[in-house]
């Protein structure tokens, strides 16, 4: 990729701090849908969150502090993820057996929020299901805690740690990390090229509506502005599925969710849309790629931005997985804060039509698993 924003290589072998031993749970905000701070992160009411480490070892776990400053500026404290004790001998076979026992929970809790889903869906409405796995690192916030003895029994249950306390999946991986992976996919397993693209997003929030962000998709035009091409609702997420691999670099993601594609908008919505793309100028120098003259981050004090993106996308597929390499480049208005990463996902084609049937889902995720495991989860080992 031809643009690669600032990023910080992380460095994984640090001395453990001891795992405290109580959980502080802070419970969601009670609504329809459940949202994350600021970011409008939207789940739905059947939705299922669940944690699991590939470990159910509690004396082999140990939280160690993950270096970020953009984190830690954040949290005010370095963020904290689970990793291997380093006098632990931890086995690979029995961690895989781990997370094979893992795969079969992740397939029944698709299934069950698979058919919410789909319930949910007016056939009248252009809605995406999509199952999609992230690489990237779980973390705490430093003044967080967490039980060892949860995490060794969600390994071992149904339910996995269901708890809502403050963690963030972070996507962000080095442009080395990123080579690789794309080295790998074309050299090795005969990915071939779909796409190649470069992409704005405006996310505008309206007032009337605050439990919806509506996604404004662009590309840049020749004058140095915006062309609209599609306009979503946010991802509403039905099922977050994160494992920590313990004895990796990287954990997953797997994760359920649908996009709404949205169509005949009020005038007064389509015309303050308009509005706000139309005064949009493309700037490389500055974070999130977009800038407005003064006072036209607004319309009528109704519609107000809340974060805009610029991406740069290359897409490589088979029949089977589709995996996007993305470098995004983010500014949020509501804390005035900007932040670029390069994040890598894997898409399970045709997974979604598959949901009815365990067995078959099982089949699909723990063949995508065992694909990502082996090839895509250490730093350093990746490659030819």
């Amino acid at each position: 990729m031809s643009y690669v924003p600032p990023h910080k290589r992380h460095d994984h072998n640090l001395t453990p701090t001891p795992f405290p031993s109580f959980l502080n749970p802070k419970p969601f905000t009670s609504s329809r849908y459940h949202h994350r701070c600021n970011s409008k992160i939207v789940y739905a009411p059947q939705s299922i969150s669940r944690w699991y480490a590939t470990s159910s070892d509690s004396e082999a776990l140990a939280l160690v502090p993950y270096d970020s400053a953009f984190l830690e500026k954040m949290y005010g404290s370095k963020p904290l993820t689970l990793a291997v004790n380093k006098q632990a001998n931890l086995v690979e076979e029995e961690e895989r057996a781990v997370l094979k026992g893992t795969v079969e929970k992740v397939a029944k809790s698709l299934i069950k929020t698979g058919q919410h889903a789909m319930k949910e869906r007016d056939e009248s409405e252009d809605v995406k299901l999509l199952v999609v796995a992230r690489i990237g690192k779980v973390l705490v916030a430093g003044d967080s805690s967490v039980c060892i003895d949860s995490i060794k029994n969600a390994s071992m249950n149904e339910e996995g740690l269901n708890q809502p306390f403050k963690k963030r999946f972070y996507t962000n991986v080095s442009e080395e990390y990123i080579r690789d992976v794309e080295k790998l996919l074309v050299e090795k397993f005969g990915f071939k090229f779909e796409v190649e693209k470069e992409r704005y997003c405006v996310k505008i929030i309206d007032k009337r509506q605050p439990d919806s962000t509506i996604q404004c998709k662009c590309t840049a035009s020749h004058d140095g502005g915006l062309d609209l091409y599609k306009i979503e609702l946010n991802q509403l997420r039905y099922m977050v599925t994160d494992i920590s691999c313990v004895s990796k670099n990287f954990d997953l993601r797997i994760m359920l969710s649908t996009i709404k594609k949205l169509k005949n908008l009020d005038a007064d919505v389509m015309n303050a849309i308009d509005q706000i793309i139309s005064e949009a100028v493309t700037d490389s120098d500055i974070k999130g790629g977009l800038r407005w003259p003064l006072g036209k981050e607004s319309v009528a004090d109704r519609f107000v931005i809340v974060d805009t993106w610029q991406t740069k996308i290359k897409v490589l597929s088979t029949d089977k997985i589709r995996v996007k390499m993305r470098v995004a480049d983010r500014f949020h208005f509501s804390t005035s804060t900007g932040e670029s990463a390069n994040e890598v996902s894997f898409r399970f084609s045709g997974l979604s039509e598959q949901l009815t049937d365990e067995g078959s889902t099982v089949d699909v995720i723990q063949g995508a698993l065992d694909f990502i495991w082996e090839n895509f989860l250490s730093q350093g080992s990746i490659g030819l």
